[in-house]
């Protein structure tokens, strides 16, 4: 987020170009060189500077986390290849998982009671394994942006259909597709109004 904060900013004030294209270069850079797993084809999810909080047996790199992924396509840390490669992984995982969309935030899930805070206890609550549409359709978006039109329009059908299923836009969504949260979140409306003007735009 921050390589593409960087890259707004530059669009915006030019002259800033001199000073932060280098460290947006290094930042990118650095995000593929410690974070990207080359063999799993993944982003790992995270670094720690004391050692894990979890215990020893637990393989935290086994997460794939949807909406990370979806943020690196935007900051344009992945080729093309590896976004089709993402795409694959996230439908995959959807199907294990018994889920939604690819709106489900990380597969598999953290195991109950890894988290202080309640609310992304148990699993598939909230963060931690519910569907967000926040998240899904702004992947939709990137999948349109590197060519990957059919694929697009296939997963955004689960998101359009529960809006209109459900009469409103909705935060979250259960692993069973159960509406959670705000059902006026213009965050769903915002991400999905985005997708479909996409989508329209390709033919004009």
């Amino acid at each position: 987020m921050f390589v593409i904060a960087l890259d707004n900013l530059m669009e915006m004030m030019p002259a800033s170009k001199q000073k932060w294209g280098r460290i947006r270069s290094d930042v990118a850079k650095n995000c593929r060189a410690y974070l990207w797993d080359a063999k799993k084809k993944k982003f790992i999810p995270h670094l720690y500077l004391n050692g894990s909080p979890f215990p020893a047996d637990f393989d935290e790199n086994n997460i794939f986390y949807f909406g990370g992924t979806t943020v690196a396509m935007e900051a344009g840390l992945l080729s093309k290849k590896e976004v089709k490669a993402s795409l694959d992984e996230m439908v995959k995982r959807v199907k294990e998982a018994g889920a939604p969309s690819i709106g489900l935030t990380l597969y598999p899930p953290y195991p109950n009671g890894y988290f202080v805070n309640k609310i992304m206890n148990p699993i598939y609550s909230y963060q931690n394994g519910g569907d967000w549409t926040w998240f899904g359709a702004r992947t939709i978006q990137q999948l349109i942006k590197y060519g990957y039109v059919e694929e697009a329009y296939r997963e955004v059908q689960p998101m359009l259909k529960r809006v209109k299923d459900n009469n409103g836009f909705y935060e979250w969504y259960s692993i069973k597709n159960e509406p959670r949260g705000s059902g006026t979140f213009r965050g769903e409306a915002g991400v999905l109004y985005t997708a479909i003007v996409m989508f329209e735009n390709l033919n004009k």
